[in-house]
């Protein structure tokens, strides 16, 4: 079996432990590095995995390491994590949002790497996760990256890393933008007067009825508005409210928004390393 070390025991971190106990890795094979002794030994609790307040302790005799911090706690630990990663030619998987490849191996070495950007629903083993490795990257180790992330849903690997901020503005940050939609519909459902539970209840079972349509059916998702809109009827006088105030444009000019953040975050790092 791989041997696994995770940097930070957050919530991302725990989803894809979960997936991992769940597909036949063993928690004796699993390890995390994670500060915070209430953290540590809730992860014992709940995965029955080891869990160290150091990194070295975390990442000895490990073959796969998942860089599972937040972007700006990455300046205090890799200098530590450096130290801990030297010697050995492991994999490191970095679900950092918005870091770079360049800049991981800058801070950490010159390790075989993969980028990857999961999202939230992960947490229920239904996420999106976009992935980019570097060129050290074997076959063996691409496939066994996949492995690791597949217990969190689906993924997809990306060609080049300039994308991976369009990936991070399109699922990493896309469950917001459904859960805003959510949020509107019941809100205009109430306004008519449906209960607020009712409305809520509502709004978010026909999401999910038709997030499951689009995802079984393997229809295109234009084919599918065109069923399900009358001529004059009730779903066509709604679809040309939005595009009369045209919601097309504003969630291109939102998605365009979250992209380019997602760059903005990786300079701010290079900011903050500048002398």
């Amino acid at each position: 079996m791989t041997r696994i070390a995770f940097i930070g025991g957050g919530n991302m971190a725990r989803s894809l432990i979960s997936g991992l106990l769940k597909t036949g890795t063993t928690a004796a094979d699993i390890g995390v590095a994670e500060p915070l002794a209430e953290a540590r030994e809730r992860l014992g609790r709940d995965y029955g995995v080891a869990a160290w307040p150091d990194h070295r302790s975390a990442v000895a005799g490990t073959e796969v390491v998942v860089l599972a911090v937040k972007p700006q706690a990455l300046p205090k630990v890799r200098g530590e994590l450096r130290a801990a990663l030297q010697g050995e030619h492991r994999l490191l998987i970095s679900i950092c949002a918005g870091v770079r490849l360049d800049q991981l191996e800058r801070w950490l070495g010159a390790l075989p790497m993969v980028r990857c950007m999961p999202n939230t629903p992960a947490l229920i083993g239904a996420g999106a996760t976009g992935l980019v490795a570097n060129s050290r990257v074997s076959p063996e180790q691409k496939a066994l990256a996949q492995r690791i992330l597949d217990g969190a849903g689906l993924t997809r690997w990306i060609e080049r890393e300039t994308l991976m901020d369009t990936v991070t503005a399109l699922s990493g940050s896309g469950p917001a933008y459904f859960f805003a939609l959510v949020e509107a519909l019941e809100e205009a459902a109430v306004r008519q007067g449906l209960p607020r539970d009712t409305a809520r209840a509502l709004a978010a079972q026909t999401c999910l009825g038709a997030g499951r349509m689009l995802t079984e059916s393997g229809d295109d998702p234009a084919e599918l508005r065109r069923r399900v809109t009358s001529p004059h009827g009730t779903t066509q006088a709604a679809l040309e409210s939005f595009a009369a105030d045209g919601l097309a444009a504003i969630t291109a000019r939102a998605v365009a928004a979250a992209t380019r953040r997602g760059g903005e975050l990786a300079d701010e790092l290079d900011r903050e390393e500048a002398p």
